[in-house]
């Protein structure tokens, strides 16, 4: 059993009675108790999220360089190494343009985030019958990629475009040269996420499927009733927003509202702290995923 990198989590309440795979007894440890993965459904993956939010419900400061999750948590290590067990339980990780724009020099690996796990978390992923690297989806509805970007270059690691018709050329020519790429090209002006997770779980095997999109992805995924559950990091900051006429700092859920008669509803399955963070994991009530 390999040492521990960080101290516990406290575990305040666990009620998940899914079924499905846990964690090994090493991890458990650590994480202060188990997180079982469900099986996925047969037309897409199980899909997930994760967001690091402030006191106040914004995810961003939105000012340059300064813009990724990782000023909201304050780099705190156990956002961090929550972070890095999340991606190593997927199978597919999806995440935006813009994000890959705004955290250009960052890696969609599992151990990117905590360098410390890297032996644990590829153990993990052998066990459970995983690649030894997640597939990396990017939605670009324009498919203008910064084709420098780092996490477009990972050796080994496949790279999935998801674009529209018109998006395709112009991902095409800025990553002509490189050896993993596919594309998944919908007609229309948007991406058609429904379509998307059809074709990761059929073409592509993926059974677990990580969100690291921002508010409207994740808000595009919710009204299309895509995401089961959802592991969110409260921090204890508070970011505040800009007066009008600027443009607000970003919340958690963007581009999309729900009617107050029938808004999305999730089941809280538990909850951890650390310091003064809390670490809360939920589940999506859909209907047809009910009974």
């Amino acid at each position: 059993m390999h040492p521990a990198p960080i101290q516990p989590y406290t575990l305040l309440f666990d009620e998940d009675d899914a079924p499905g795979p846990g964690l090994p007894a090493d991890l458990q440890a650590s994480y202060g108790g188990d997180w079982r993965l469900p099986p996925c459904p047969p037309e897409r993956p199980y899909s997930f999220t994760n967001f690091v939010v402030s006191h106040d419900g914004r995810i961003s400061f939105d000012e340059p360089h300064r813009a990724g999750g990782g000023d909201i948590s304050r780099y705190a290590p156990h956002d961090l190494w929550l972070m890095a067990l999340l991606r190593a339980r997927a199978d597919a990780i999806l995440t935006g343009g813009a994000t890959l724009r705004i955290a250009q020099r960052h890696l969609w690996t599992p151990w990117a985030t905590f360098p410390a796990e890297t032996t644990r978390l590829a153990h993990l992923r052998a066990a459970e019958g995983r690649a030894p690297l997640p597939l990396l989806v990017i939605l670009s509805t324009k498919g203008d990629l910064p084709a420098a970007a780092p996490a477009l270059h990972v050796p080994a690691q496949p790279l999935l475009i998801a674009t529209t018709q018109s998006g395709e050329a112009r991902a095409r020519a800025a990553l002509a040269a490189h050896p993993h790429v596919t594309y998944h090209s919908s007609p229309g002006a948007t991406v058609n996420l429904v379509a998307l997770l059809a074709v990761l779980r059929e073409a592509y095997g993926v059974r677990s499927l990580l969100s690291e999109g921002g508010g409207r992805i994740y808000g595009a995924l919710l009204r299309a009733k895509l995401i089961d559950e959802v592991f969110t990091t409260l921090s204890p900051i508070v970011v505040g927003n800009r007066p009008p006429p600027a443009a607000p700092r970003p919340a958690l859920v963007e581009g999309v509202a729900f009617s107050p008669d029938d808004p999305p509803r999730l089941r809280l399955l538990s909850l951890r702290r650390y310091g003064d963070y809390l670490f809360q994991r939920a589940r999506f009530f859909w209907e047809k995923r009910q009974g």
